[in-house]
């Protein structure tokens, strides 16, 4: 943990502008910039209206109204009012659900990002997370206005952030997404609003354990829309499980169950709609089909499903006839006969159920009376079909969710939920009956919950904790609530329960028992009561429902006789359906719907209430389901029912955040240094003066927040997202710092692990390519005088040295030429000679290449015809054709190839890669090589003529041996039976690790380091005299030595007359011993035997020399690792070595002597006036030169290596470059590199790496013959 510096008085803590953006703080009246709010400043795009109704200048429901349209006509649906998020249905896809919206509101606060679903269900998992507090989402508004849709989008955002790697928990979120579509399939159905409209409520339970993770889930259904079954109005549909089923059922149902089109039943062809744009069946069912593999129906439970399903459809198609007894008969028998064989039943107990009820007397004292058959008229028997098909269809429903439920059971221990309340919004139509006011009572109970927990508790609890506020008086709808379920006075649930009860026999008298009833609510402000009819004032609006009907849809139960049909059914899945056995004594009336309705909206209400809620409120903005119109005048409508304006005053009056002392230290205690120090908690004073101490610290003004009885209250969600910022950020700079640490650490490690492994590379570097050049040795058997270049340890075998492998460049001109095929790799690439015989003459060397692959030998030919060069193939050779390779013992590089053709001579072949072309050609040759050597060759001159070529050792050719009149002079070479010399290592330099800030300037701990406290070393004195013959070394001056000191010399090369002899009599610096390809040489022990001569005497006092070359002045810094870039500091002046048009320019630092490229840009060129130049120094005396030391030798005392002559002043060369060396002087292949002496040797960090391999190769031999030169025993040197 890293540590806090402590802030000294007010001075450290900032502004309040700082974290608000308004007003003016001193921090902005000194010059820094003011920060925003950054509750708006996040989103780049233009914001249309205002994103937060509580913002609204004016609060009337038109201004609400009118945000919302210019919103929602910009495709912007979603609005806030404080934590509530208002969502209008935008009727089609505006691509805000994708993977990357849903990552944009991942881990982000809800003031950070634009107004949507994904922030609601961010801020219920992060709340459950952080407090451990049970969360729910209710989502309210009138069927079509989006409902269902959030609902789904809810889910899948807490399912993607929920995390969970296990298989357990993947497969929980699998199951609970799955629950959607199979639910939407059996109750959802196309209505006239809305075409996938919910026809049941559903709460949806999300259980999670410590971390966070779904374990489990529970649904509980409320309010299925069963009538829906057996009827529908026109341009309406059952659900759509019924048209899935008979349109994409498969061929084994279709000859099971008898399944058909949806033309052919009554319940799907009623309201005359079969199909529905926008919704697929055939997809929808595969989908339900998938859904119900995932939560895990086993086939056998489907194929019961869909039994009932047939069963429904084919108990619709039963007709009846009025006969002469005054009773029905069956139309068709074969319909109640197939009825029969899907419910596993008699035929004739069906006929019976269908047609003939059981009716029973009571006698006094509660004893049974008599029981005889009464027949239904055919009004009847229609009623009594259809309650047992809504009946089957109702249970069929809660067994699926009740198996629903068992599969998403979790076996872990549930530490907190989430729940997302979907259920159907307030309805009004122009024919409301009973299921209208069941769902009307339920929104009510749901409207009394928002009052209570975000208007009435809000107050209430201001007024608890004693904090000043303006209250706002709301309607509250406790009393409608109590209008419908009270039974003291009874309510209207009270008095349907009372009609059917009385008049329970004929539905019509309890429909007159009911009206009665009512007349004791017309006291009531809330209730009218009117001509078969009543109406009830809901929060939403006046509505009118008919009392015809009402008794018997309340009365919710299926006659004994139609219990005691499916009770003889010998299908099991039948009895699941219906599990309670009917008790033909029990006398007690049984739960109503009403009654059933009323309990499970008080156990939602409860459930509810223990949790902490959110709130989506949808609105639909058209009846045609338009993406682009808006009805005002209905959603003015919605805004007034869902009360929209209260609660936007109600939260421009209030505070957006309140938190328990303890709970608000615990959080914010960091932020204050009197409170905690490193994260730990350190005040031992009360709560309540802790909180203080954080507002101060902060610097929150006073009317941002207020300190109640046991809570502190922040203002607005700015405030407090200013606060959490600022938390966010204390951790984020500890973690910096503790990251910053590492990283250092990281980087001084790998820094260290790079240099072990580049010395080892370097010891290691070309074994390969050494053991391949050894094996060249072998080849010759010991038998062959070798040349010098032949040993040297730099010396490898690359074979294409002509870069034939190459994708452009020379090399594939000739490959192209000579028709090389893209497979055949060139083995050995090479410049060569050919002994060409010319008739008349005597035989010329011409020039060839000479190129080996795994099948041929080509040798190619270039020559200039009509001014253009020609090159092709003179000779093709097949490598199993060659019967021998001849060459002779000395170290010339001639060899024949033996082919023996009758139409073609032997090729007789001059290459200086000789060893290297026997050693690849015996890789690549069928039957090996047959390398004869001996003091002469012979070879085919013509087809069957045999020639004889004579190789003498002749002292007298210097490097290159030559062939005249069959006879080849060489000169004297290595003895056969010599190895290469050992590889050349270069000298370990050794560079100390400066960059990171693991390394401070100082030492440990910021303090000055010792070295640079030590003082700095005397200048050195002048060295004693030695002859000139000797090369000076430096030697350290003695106590008696007088204290000389002279200037350092420059390290930029001087056109003076002085330097001449200062160069030769200065001691040699360790830095400038010899450095060739990277080696260092020191000189031999017998070359600094004598002490070098006294220097001259100083010249007279002078102004500073000013140097001939410009001078340019650095404007910006420049950073650069590479070696050939020069890094250069504002502010110094450097010397202009040379100007290149790539925007690099050559410099010099004359104060560390370090030259470089750096950036044209970056400098800019100064005018120097240039002073006269100073009085020349006196002229030193001639320096005695032996003549024999121009042959290294110097006299007897002196064995050692001779004085080197001075070395011509000649431009710097930056770092890493070799000076270009002299052209070659043979035809080989290193010849292919840029020999046209124009190379400078500079080479700008453009122009790196251009040349070709051979002809670096030629510069790193040539350097090396240079670096060789200054041996003694290597005079003489030739390759």
């Amino acid at each position: 943990m890293g540590q806090t510096k402590r802030r000294e008085g007010k001075s450290a803590r900032p502004g309040k502008a700082a974290l608000f953006g308004g007003g003016r703080s001193q921090d902005v009246a000194d010059g820094q910039t003011q920060i925003k709010k950054a509750a708006f400043e996040i989103t780049k795009k233009k914001e249309v209206g205002v994103s937060d109704l509580t913002l609204l200048s004016k609060v009337s429901n038109e201004a609400i109204n009118e945000n919302l349209k210019k919103r929602f006509e910009n495709g912007e649906i979603y609005t806030y009012i404080g934590h509530v998020l208002v969502s209008v249905n935008p009727f089609r896809d505006l691509g805000i659900y994708t993977d990357a919206v849903l990552d944009s509101y991942r881990g982000r606060n809800r003031l950070e990002v634009s107004p949507h679903v994904f922030a609601v269900a961010e801020a219920s998992y992060y709340n459950m997370k952080a407090y451990h507090d049970n969360q729910c989402v209710i989502i309210s508004g009138e069927s079509g206005a989006g409902k269902t849709e959030a609902a789904k989008r809810l889910m899948q955002y807490i399912a993607s952030v929920s995390g969970g790697s296990d298989s357990s928990i993947q497969r929980t979120k699998d199951m609970v997404l799955a629950t959607n579509p199979l639910l939407e399939s059996f109750g959802n159905a196309k209505t006239l609003r809305n075409n996938n409209s919910s026809r049941f409520g559903k709460y949806l339970e999300l259980e999670f354990n410590q971390q966070g993770e779904p374990v489990g889930a529970k649904v509980t259904n409320y309010l299925l829309e069963k009538s829906r079954v057996v009827g529908q109005i026109t341009n309406e549909r059952n659900f759509h499980i019924f048209y899935q089923f008979t349109k994409a059922a498969s061929s084994e149902y279709r000859e099971i169950f008898g399944v058909q089109q949806p033309q052919s039943y009554v319940y799907t062809s009623r309201s005359k709609c079969y199909d529905v744009q926008g919704i697929d069946d055939h997809a929808d069912f595969k989908e339900t089909l998938d859904a119900m593999k995932i939560i895990g129906l086993t086939k056998p439970e489907q194929d019961n499903i869909f039994r009932m399903l047939a069963a429904i459809l084919w108990l619709g198609n039963v007709t009846f006839r009025e006969n002469d007894q005054g009773g029905v008969d069956i139309a068709d028998q074969s319909v109640v006969d197939f009825f029969a064989y899907l419910l596993e039943v008699d035929a004739a107990h069906v006929n019976k159920a269908l047609t003939i009820r059981i009716v029973e007397t009571a006698r006094g004292g509660g004893r049974r009376g008599s029981v005889y058959e009464s027949p239904l008229n055919p009004v009847q028997a229609v009623a009594v079909r259809d309650a047992l098909a809504k009946a089957i269809y109702f249970n069929l429903f809660d067994w699926i969710v009740a198996r629903t439920n068992k599969s998403l059971q979790t076996r872990a221990k549930v530490e907190t939920t989430i729940g997302i309340l979907d259920i159907y919004g307030f309805e009004i139509f122009e024919n409301n009956s009973f299921e209208q006011l069941c769902i009307n009572y339920v929104n009510e109970k749901l409207q009394q919950i928002f009052i209570q927990l975000t208007l009435k508790a809000e107050q209430d609890e201001y007024a608890s904790e004693q904090i000043q506020w303006t209250p706002i008086k709301y309607f509250d709808n406790k009393v409608v609530c109590s209008l419908i379920e009270d039974k003291r006075p009874p309510g209207v649930f009270a008095a349907l329960n009372d009609a059917c009860a009385t008049a329970h026999a004929d539905s019509g008298a309890a429909d007159q028992t009911f009206v009665g009833r009512l007349n004791f609510l017309s006291d009531n402000a809330n209730f009218e009561n009117r001509q078969g009819q009543f109406i009830i004032k809901h929060y939403a609006g006046d509505v009118h429902y008919k009392v015809q009907g009402m008794t018997d849809k309340n009365k919710d139960q299926l006659a004994k006789d139609l219990l005691n049909l499916i009770d003889e059914s010998s299908n099991a899945f039948a009895h699941e359906l219906f599990p309670d056995r009917v008790n033909q004594d029990d006398k007690r009336r049984p739960p109503t719907a009403g009654d059933k309705i009323k309990q499970s909206a008080n156990e939602l209400v409860e459930t509810l209430m223990q949790a902490q809620p959110s709130y989506i409120r949808t609105i639909k903005p058209n009846e045609n389901k338009s993406p682009k119109e808006f009805n005002n005048e209905n959603v003015m409508h919605q805004i007034k029912y869902l009360g929209l304006q209260e609660n936007v005053r109600i939260r421009r009056a209030g505070f957006a955040y309140r938190q328990a002392f303890d709970k608000f230290v615990e959080r914010f205690a960091l932020l204050s240094p009197r409170l905690s120090y490193a994260g730990e908690y350190t005040y031992t004073g009360p709560m309540e003066q802790a909180v203080k101490i954080i507002f101060e610290d902060t610097s929150i003004p006073k009317e941002e927040y207020q300190i109640g009885v046991t809570k502190a209250f922040v203002k607005s969600p700015e405030t407090l997202f200013g606060l959490e910022t600022m938390r966010d950020r204390y951790w984020h700079n500890m973690a910096i710092r503790i990251q910053r640490a590492w990283r250092n650490y990281l980087r001084y490690r790998a820094e260290a692990a790079t240099r072990i492994q580049r010395c080892w590379r370097k010891s290691k570097i070309g074994i390969k390519e050494i053991e391949f050049r050894d094996q060249g040795h072998r080849i010759l058997q010991g038998r062959k005088e070798r040349r010098r270049y032949s040993l040297l340890g730099s010396r490898r075998f690359f074979g294409d040295y002509l870069g034939v492998n190459m994708p452009r460049g020379p090399g594939q001109v000739i490959r192209d030429a000579i028709h090389l095929g893209g497979q055949e790799r060139c083995i050995f690439s090479a410049r060569c000679e050919l002994l060409v015989s010319k008739f008349g003459r005597s035989s010329t060397r011409m020039p060839r290449v000479l190129i080996l692959t795994p099948k041929s030998i080509y040798i190619v030919v270039q020559q200039v015809l009509n001014n253009q060069l020609q090159i092709s193939a003179e000779r093709t050779i097949s490598n199993g054709s060659v019967k021998f390779i001849s060459a002779s013992n000395l170290k010339d590089d001639w060899f024949v190839l033996g082919v023996g053709s009758p139409q073609e001579p032997d090729p007789l072949i001059n290459c200086v890669f000789k060893t290297e072309f026997f050693l690849q050609f015996k890789t690549v040759s069928p039957g090996g090589i047959n390398l004869q050597l001996a003091d002469h060759l012979q070879y085919n001159k013509k087809p069957g003529k045999l020639a004889t070529v004579k190789t003498i050792k002749d002292p007298a050719v210097a490097r290159d041996d030559t062939y005249k009149s069959g006879t080849i002079h060489v000169g004297p070479g290595e003895p056969p039976n010599s190895i290469s010399r050992p590889t050349p290592r270069g000298k370990a330099v050794v560079r100390p690790i400066k960059s990171g800030k693991l390394l401070r300037p100082g030492g440990p701990g910021g303090q000055p380091s010792k070295m640079a406290s030590r003082p700095k070393p005397a200048p050195r004195p002048a060295p004693a005299a030695v002859p000139a013959t000797s090369r000076p070394i430096p030697t350290p001056a003695t106590a008696a030595s007088p204290a000389v000191q002279r200037p350092v010399p420059t390290p930029a090369a001087s056109t003076n007359q002085t330097s001449i002899y200062a160069a030769v009599t200065q001691p040699v610096p360790v830095s400038g011993m010899l450095q060739i390809n990277g080696h260092a040489r020191n000189e031999s022990a017998s070359s600094g035997r004598h002490a070098p001569p006294p220097p001259p005497p100083p010249p007279p006092a002078a102004a500073a020399p000013v140097s001939d070359k410009p001078h340019v002045k650095v404007k910006y810094d420049f950073e650069s690792p590479a070696a050939n870039q020069l890094t250069i500091r504002a502010g110094e002046v450097l010397e202009l070595s040379q100007k290149e048009n790539n925007g690099w320019w050559l410099c010099k630092n004359p104060k560390t002597g370090a030259q470089g490229w750096a950036p044209s840009a970056y400098v800019e060129e100064i005018e120097q006036t240039r002073a006269a130049p100073p009085p020349p120094p006196p002229v030193a005396p001639p320096r005695p030169t032996p003549a024999a030391a121009l042959n290294g030798a110097v006299d007897g005392t002196a064995k050692g290596r001779s004085t080197p002559p001075i070395p011509p002043t000649k431009r710097p060369v930056p770092s890493g470059r070799k000076p270009a060396p002299a052209p070659p002087q043979r035809d080989s292949a290193v010849s292919l590199g840029n020999g046209s002496g124009t190379d400078s040797g500079r080479a700008t960090p453009n122009s790196i790496g251009g040349g070709s391999l051979a002809g670096g190769l030629a510069e790193a031999l040539r350097a090396r013959q240079s670096a060789m030169s200054h041996r003694r025993d290597d005079n003489g040197d030739d390759w």
